[in-house]
């Protein structure tokens, strides 16, 4: 596992990651007002699964990448900072787009499947996971295996925050589309942390 410090940041960057309204929030808030609470709760479960076959799938790559090449390595943790700082910028740029996108009742059952599916199939989700972990993964030690567990611990996050929206927006399905401009704060806000982020990993970098 890495050094503790390191470890606190990855918690720390991981949460405001899980916390940051983006598509994955949108698409589990539509799910959730057009079919209620429990076609939520299957679509949030989907996309949590889906999610694990980003992490196994960068494991192995990942493992292959450090093994081949520890310059290409530290390429790849630089690019994970600009990533950062991109996304931050992006979300706050966009954080007027609150609308989500429109969907249809389905059932619960075909939610989670349809979850399962889209996350897998996401190409930025899988780009957003080999930038991200690496960042926080000691090259010294199994990278697989820290890839594994720092990509779960992401994933369990990231559902948690799921579930929770799920539950909120099935308890306020007309007046959370009353109140855009909550939304647009909340993107603003996280968009300036991920922004920072990104800026004291790569200091950080430099400076070792």
């Amino acid at each position: 596992m890495p050094a503790l410090p390191t470890f606190l940041l990855f918690l720390s960057a991981a949460m405001v990651v899980a916390l940051t309204p983006g598509p994955g929030i949108f698409y589990i808030v539509a799910r959730t007002l057009a079919g209620g609470r429990s076609e939520g709760l299957a679509s949030s479960v989907g996309l949590g699964l889906g999610g694990l076959v980003h992490v196994v799938a960068g494991a192995v790559g990942l493992s292959a990448l450090v093994m081949a090449s520890a310059q290409a390595f530290t390429a790849l943790k630089i690019a994970g900072a600009v990533y950062l700082i991109w996304l931050g910028i992006k979300t706050w740029r966009e954080a007027r787009v609150a609308a989500p996108a429109e969907v249809t009742t389905t059932g619960s059952r075909r939610a989670f499947r349809e979850g399962i599916v889209v996350e897998a199939l996401n190409p930025k989700t899988a780009a957003f996971f080999l930038a991200f972990i690496p960042q926080f993964v000691d090259p010294a030690g199994p990278v697989a295996a820290q890839f594994i567990v720092l990509g779960l611990i992401s994933v369990a996050l990231n559902t948690s925050v799921d579930l929770v929206v799920t539950v909120w927006a099935a308890k306020a399905r007309h007046g959370l589309v009353k109140r855009p401009s909550l939304v647009t704060r909340m993107r603003q806000a996280s968009g300036a942390v991920m922004c920072g982020l990104g800026g004291a990993l790569l200091f950080a970098r430099r400076a070792s």
